[in-house]
This record gives C-alpha cells, structure tokens and sequence, in this order.
C-alpha cells in the first residue's frame, strides 16, 4: 500500500492521489540550462510569496556563479516594464515616419496593388512584420528569451506584446498627429499607413524591450490565457 503522504520529488508536495508522480528524467548531460530550466518550473509550482523569493534568489545565485555570465543575456520574465520600454521604442522609431510623405506614397501603393480585390502587398507586407518581430526577438542573437506562459499556449506573450503595442502605439500617433486622415485617403490606405509606420515601431519596440535586459518587477504570468500546460 503507498502511504499518502508521499510527495512530488520535484515540487515537495503531498501526491493527492496517494501516487508518487515520477518525476521527469534528468538530461544525459545536465549543464547550467537545465538546472535554471527546473529552477523556473519549480517558481512557477510554488504558492507562497517567500517560497518562491527562496527560488528566485537561488537561481540568481547560480547566474553570478563563476563561469555563468553568459546567462545575464538570459530573460525569463514579462513584466509591466516591459510594456513601457517597448512603447518608448515604438514612439522613437515611429517620430520620423510621422513626418514622412513617403508613408502615404506607399499606402497608396499597397492599397493600388491589388489581385482580385485583394491587397496582396499590404498582406505581405504585414507578415513580414509578423516574422521580423520573431526573427528580431527569437532568433537574432540579442538575448536568450524563454517563453514562458504563452498565450492559449501557443503565442508568446513577449511577441504578443511587442506586435500589440507598437501597432496601437501607430495608429494612434498617426491619429493624433493628424496623419491618419490627411488627403482624404480610402479605407485601405488608412490601414496602410498605419502598416507602413508598424512595420519601424515593431522594430523599435522589439529592441526596446530586450535590449535593456531582463527588467525588474512581478512576472505578468498570474495575468495568462493560457489554457494547456506550462512550457
């Protein structure tokens, strides 16, 4: 018979089912990685405040320890600071294109360029925006992101953020500067404008984000959508 007050090798609680949950198997070749790996996945279990500061105090100790400098290009968390540098970013590459007639130039253009009805540039030219902000975040060799938490369990919340508040951050500056509607342009050519400043401010508010590092405050996780498991 098991006794029930056995518990989770890996969180140190009581198995409710009065089952011992078995715990995941360890690397072949554990490093660093994989001990901050399960640092953060045991932060993420624990339910009391000074827990889990024992936790986070832990793994910055084990990213000053010798040899580790290279985890300070480490970012775990997605904080409410966060939000402001990428909107900092956003404003400051976003100012020059407010000022630019090229950027109606080329939302009419997008709006012109059309197959069957469809503005098949200015769809193109919003996915590129889409894998910009990912390669700028995710692959350029900036900071190592872990994504933590995503959305529905699918998107990041970081590239969420970035992508959100840069295109709020747009289409309003165009709005309150008087760009959005000058000329009397069409429906589609408003949406073009709009996507033609996007496209600098998601790079600004990419780089404004991360390049700072990781920033102070409460992780934004409690706030989630997500519906599956952690990842």
């Amino acid at each position: 018979m098991v006794d029930s007050d056995e518990r989770d090798p890996n969180t140190g609680r009581a198995d409710s089912s009065g089952e011992r949950t078995e715990a995941a198997s360890p690397p072949a070749e554990p490093d660093i990685d994989d001990l901050l790996a399960r640092l953060d996945a045991l932060r993420d279990t624990v339910d009391e405040g000074h827990e889990r500061e024992k936790v986070r105090q832990t793994i910055s100790l084990v990213e000053r320890m010798p040899g580790t400098g290279a985890l300070a290009e480490r970012i775990t968390k997605y904080t409410s600071r966060d939000l402001a540098e990428s909107f900092v970013g956003a404003v400051l590459f976003a100012l020059p294109l407010l000022v630019e007639g090229g950027v109606f130039e080329i939302a009419a253009w997008f709006a012109a360029t059309t197959v069957a009805g469809v503005p098949v540039l200015l769809i193109a030219h919003v996915g590129f925006i889409f894998l910009a902000t990912a390669g700028l975040l995710y692959f350029a060799d900036f900071r190592q992101i872990a994504i933590r938490h995503p959305i529905f369990g699918v998107i990041p919340r970081r590239y969420a953020g970035v992508l959100l508040v840069s295109l709020t951050t747009s289409a309003a500056m165009l709005l309150f500067w008087g760009r959005l509607h000058e000329g009397d342009p069409t429906a589609l050519e408003r949406v073009g404008r709009v996507a033609v400043v996007w496209a600098a401010a998601a790079f600004g508010a990419g780089l404004g984000d991360i390049l700072p590092g990781e920033s102070q405050g409460e992780d934004l996780g409690k706030f989630d959508l997500d519906i599956g498991d952690d990842d």
